[in-house]
């Protein structure tokens, strides 16, 4: 989806393995907020896990994404969750997905 950045937070925090629930509280995060051209708002969470503790976020409030358009990176057991409303979910529980070319969702 495209969009622009309305909101951008880091979260300091622990370094459990991201896959553990727990992670999405207590880990290390930054939280990005995106209104999208369509009046949707989505919002990613880069969460740091136990080996490589390191996020990367390359954009700032205001900025404007391409769909597909790479705004960070996240290291090497860390996570990336997703959050949106009133979308169909294409990607399947445990699936890998490659940033830039996997469809998650749909209207």
């Amino acid at each position: 989806m495209a969009g622009q950045i309305s909101f951008k937070k880091y979260v300091p925090g622990s370094f459990f393995n991201a896959s553990l629930d727990k992670a999405s509280d207590k880990n290390e995060r930054l939280i990005l907020n995106m209104d999208t051209e369509n009046g949707n708002k989505i919002a990613f969470v880069q969460i740091a896990g136990l080996v490589a503790r390191r996020i990367i976020c390359d954009v700032d409030i205001g900025h404007s994404l391409k769909a597909g358009e790479i705004f960070g990176l996240i290291r090497f057991g860390s996570r990336v969750d997703i959050y949106f409303k009133n979308k169909k979910v294409l990607v399947k529980l445990g699936q890998n997905v490659v940033a830039g070319e996997s469809l998650i969702a749909s209207e």
